[in-house]
């Protein structure tokens, strides 16, 4: 974060919003959700400052992820019936997982971006599968996949066969 954040302050402008999407993935994966959060706040603003919406949908994506690790993280310390807390610093802090994902998705496709579109829905769908909407998700998530005709040996790609076959 201070190495984004140092590189930011020299005026560099062009694809911070895609370091600062970069870094909540490591956040997530160390189980940092705060850390991760703050980056992605800081994503918004710099979405929101220069205009630059090339990341846009993937930020709204991982906002959803990092809003189902907290409410996980606070489910396991709290019992089944806790709900994530809203936090004023963050950026959508009223948006539920659900509609972060839609969000990420109309975007991609406003934008004609596939495969963030197909990570958006692939996350959508995730959420479904734990709510028992399968049937909902495998069709949804099959009307993306089948647009593809290449690529099938990509990570995306390969998670999307494995999802759908989970789903059937």
């Amino acid at each position: 974060y201070a190495g984004l954040t140092s590189w930011q302050a020299t005026g560099a402008g062009f694809l911070q919003s895609y370091g600062f999407a970069l870094l909540p993935e490591v956040y997530q994966q160390t189980g940092q959700i705060d850390e991760g959060l703050a980056a992605l706040s800081g994503a918004f603003t710099i979405v929101e400052q220069n205009g630059e919406r090339i990341w846009e949908a993937e930020l709204h994506r991982l906002y959803g992820e990092f809003l189902l690790c907290r409410s996980d993280k606070e489910q396991g310390r709290q019992g089944k019936g806790s709900s994530v807390s809203s936090s004023p610093d963050l950026p959508l802090p009223q948006a539920s997982p659900e509609e972060c994902f839609l969000k990420a998705i109309s975007i991609s496709r406003k934008q004609q971006a596939k495969s963030l579109e197909l990570r958006a829905v692939m996350s959508l769908a995730r959420l479904w599968r734990r709510q028992g909407k399968n049937a909902e998700a495998r069709r949804k998530l099959k009307k993306v996949y089948e647009r593809f005709t290449e690529g099938f040996d990509t990570a995306d790609l390969q998670a999307a066969k494995q999802l759908l076959e989970e789903l059937a």
